[in-house]
This record gives structure tokens, C-alpha cells and sequence, in this order.
């Protein structure tokens, strides 16, 4: 008799194995706020610990028989396990314990599938959803696994397998076709923004950290904010004015988590773009969480998996509304320049500090310089100009111009590489 899957179910066992470390209630937690989050309705926990992960079932066969007793007397319609399983696992279990079973990263991607509001966010948990299929895709084909094999042995099984694949990749070709002018049109955005010297400054920080909320704060706007994993996915951007004279552009972006699927990260590679472009990150911190300092180092993996780590990063410790005597208070390393701000965007404490210092920071970074043309620099200063970088112009007594440009130290630096002989005419 060969297993049927159910196409939905709400009731979970959850399976958490602790492999070669010693047990973790705040990671126990994080898996039931997952759970809790993908909309399951877990009716017990399986714990236990192995120094390795057994081959065929990830779990020992006293554990599994565990996990069936409690999936049959509960009348559970899912495993939910708390790890990254091979296909063939996730196969060994369902026929063992005769229920559906979904891995970490199938749950996260889930949860990701209810979340995305965007085209561009739908899009790309589709082709992680995909990619993560792929791999699995023989497990709905159980009953025709025999039909396969050599020479007069081909059946419908592997030709309806083939077929699946086919269609599959099909799929993930369109979706990655439309990725790609989605990317283009971002692109085309932040042409715009660098042109007209926008800096851009990235919320990142672990799930439920409270960016959005943040972002709500600083931009005065009504993005989703919710005391639950992932309540951002898509990324939203908002201009902030600072000053008289300076602006910059705010991007929430989707939290990380640890042992975040390579799938989401390859997925949303386009969106994490924003972060990578960014002039300034913003890492925003839950400064009452006993797991912080581990939160911290997985958002700085994934920054360094994407191409993000060499971005200015100042350290946000935010809900100190919620720590007995915290205060807002700014921290400055030993070059003057600020590390870390203790705040509340939900209360609203130490919201001016942070405004203070990106005002700071900003100035900092823009530079100001004086340029002597001579009459042949013609096309030198049309670039300046084009570049929106002129301030103000004179002419000389040579029938040249003394020009003044304001612009981001990192332009300019790129601006002396990209124009060599401008360095010649610096007065100042």
C-alpha cells in the first residue's frame, strides 16, 4: 500500500535534534515561532541528540518510532523538522511515519510564499520554491518508481518524471527571464539615485529585530510591522529628508535568519542588491535577546555572501524600552566615528541621536573642490555638469573657468579614476 500525501494540514509534531552541541532553548524557540509563523498548530516536541545525523532517517530508529507514536496519537498532519534534509530522508520519513514531512528550509521558503506581496518578491520565492523541488521531485511518483530501468523496462514512470522536470525547468527559465527585467528596471532606479547623489542606507539586521518598525519611525510611513518572523519581505524605499540640503533613501529590507536556505539567498540576490549598492547599512539589533551576539554573526555571513561586508555598518541596539535602566546613548570607536546607538523605535527614544549622526555621516563623507579649467577642458566641463556635480562657475582672465563641485566622496574618488587629469586641476 503505497502513501498518499495530504495536499494541506495544520496539526505538527515538531522534531528538533541538537547534532554534536548541547541544546539551545532560544534556537527550540526560534523553530516554534517558525512553526507558529507558516500557520501550523504544533501539538508536540521532539527533542534529542546525535553526534551525527543518521543517513537514512537523520534521526535514530528509537526517535523515529517516537516521532510516529506521537504523529498517530495526536492525529498530526505534518513533521516539521528543524533541519536541512536530504530528498531521500524526507522520503524515508513520509513512508515511515505515513504523514507529510517539511524540512527547515521547505518551511522558511513556505512562509516566505504567504509573505510575498510584490511581483518581484512573488517571483523570486517561486523560483526558490523550484529549485528546492528539483530535487524532490520523484518522492509524488512513489508508485511508479518501479517503472524504470533499462531496455524494454522504461515505463510511464520515468517518462512522467522527465516530463515533470521538463515543465519544471521551463518555469524556472520564464521566471528567471522575467527576474532579469525586473533587475533592470532596480537598476535603472539606482542610476538615477547616484547620479543625482542620493545615498541609499539599508536596514539589515536578523528577523523580528524590529527594522520595520525603524523604518516607520524614520520615513513616517505605514509599512507592516509585526511582532512575528519575516512580517517584511519584499523591500520598500522611502526618501528621508535630514537637513535643508540632504536627503537619502531608506531601504527595508527581508530579515536573515540562521541557517538561511542558499536558495532564498541566490532567490533574492537581486533584492539584496539594495543592501550591496548601499552607501551605509544600518544593522538593526534586538539589544534584549540573550542571542544577539550569534544573531549578529549570521546577518555579517550573509552580508559577506552577497558582497556587503566592506559596506559601512553602524550597529542599531534597538527595544532597550524593554531593558530595566537602558538609556539612549551613542558608542564611537577609536577613530571618533560612531559604532553603535542604544534606542527604541517603538518608543521613539534615541531616534535623534540616529538622525544626528546620518546627518553627520553624510557630511563627512561629501567633499568639496575647486577645479581650474583651461579653454581646451571643454569636454571636462561639460562632464562636470552633466554629472549635476557644479556648485557655481567663473570665468578666468586665461578664458578658462574656476569651477566649485560638491559631491560624495566616493563619486569623486571614482570621478579622478574615470578622469585622470582633473587631479592636475584641483586648486583646492
Amino acid at each position: 500500500m503505497m502513501f498518499e500525501r495530504p495536499k494541506s494540514g495544520e496539526k505538527a509534531v515538531l522534531v528538533h535534534m541538537d547534532i554534536n552541541t548541547r541544546a539551545d532553548p532560544d534556537e527550540l524557540s526560534e523553530f516554534h515561532d517558525l512553526a507558529r509563523s507558516a500557520g501550523a498548530l504544533p501539538v508536540g516536541t521532539i527533542m534529542g541528540s546525535r553526534k551525527i545525523p543518521d543517513p537514512r532517517f537523520y534521526l535514530g530508529q528509537g526517535k523515529v518510532a517516537e516521532v510516529k507514536a506521537m504523529v498517530a496519537d495526536a492525529g498530526a498532519d505534518l513533521a516539521i523538522f528543524n533541519h536541512s534534509l536530504s530528498p531521500s530522508q524526507e522520503r524515508n520519513l513520509e513512508k515511515e511515519l505515513a504523514c507529510r514531512v517539511v524540512d527547515r528550509t521547505g518551511l522558511i521558503l513556505d512562509i516566505f510564499a504567504q509573505r510575498a506581496r510584490s511581483f518581484e518578491g512573488k517571483l523570486q520565492v517561486e523560483l526558490a520554491q523550484l529549485k528546492h523541488l528539483s530535487t524532490r521531485l520523484v518522492r509524488g511518483w512513489t508508485h511508479l518508481e518501479r517503472q524504470k530501468g533499462g531496455i524494454g523496462l522504461r515505463g510511464p514512470g520515468e517518462t512522467q518524471l522527465e516530463t515533470d522536470r521538463r515543465l519544471l525547468n521551463n518555469r524556472i527559465a520564464q521566471i528567471r527571464r522575467r527576474l532579469e527585467k525586473v533587475e533592470s528596471q532596480r537598476n535603472q532606479g539606482r542610476k538615477s539615485r547616484s547620479k543625482a547623489e542620493i545615498p541609499t542606507v539599508s536596514l539589515v539586521g536578523y528577523t523580528n529585530a524590529g527594522k520595520s518598525t525603524l523604518f516607520n519611525r524614520l520615513t513616517e510611513s505605514g509599512v507592516y510591522a509585526a511582532d512575528q518572523l519575516f512580517a517584511t519581505l519584499d523591500p520598500t524605499l522611502r526618501r528621508v529628508e535630514l537637513a535643508v540640503d540632504q536627503t537619502l533613501v531608506l531601504v527595508d529590507t527581508v530579515g536573515f535568519i540562521s541557517n538561511l536556505p542558499h536558495e532564498l539567498i541566490a532567490a533574492f540576490r537581486s533584492t539584496l542588491q539594495e543592501t550591496v549598492e548601499a552607501s551605509l547599512l544600518l544593522h538593526v539589533i534586538d539589544a534584549q535577546s540573550h542571542q544577539r551576539a550569534v544573531c549578529v554573526s549570521e546577518v555579517n555571513d550573509v552580508l559577506l555572501q552577497i558582497g556587503a561586508s566592506e559596506t559601512p555598518q553602524i550597529e542599531i541596539y534597538n527595544k532597550i524600552d524593554l531593558i530595566a535602566g537602558a538609556v539612549p546613548a551613542v558608542e564611537r570607536g577609536q577613530d571618533g566615528r560612531v559604532r553603535r546607538i542604544w534606542l527604541s523605535a517603538a518608543s521613539g527614544e534615541g531616534i535623534d541621536l540616529l538622525l544626528r549622526e546620518l546627518t553627520e555621516f553624510f557630511s563627512r563623507e561629501r567633499v568639496q573642490k575647486v577645479i581650474q579649467l583651461a579653454p581646451a577642458d571643454g569636454r571636462l566641463r561639460a562632464r562636470l555638469f552633466e554629472l549635476g556635480f557644479v556648485t557655481s562657475e567663473q570665468l578666468t582672465d586665461e578664458g578658462g573657468w574656476e569651477i566649485e563641485v560638491e559631491l560624495s566622496r566616493r563619486s569623486f574618488e571614482r570621478l579622478i579614476v574615470q578622469e585622470p587629469e582633473l587631479e592636475n586641476r584641483l586648486v583646492a
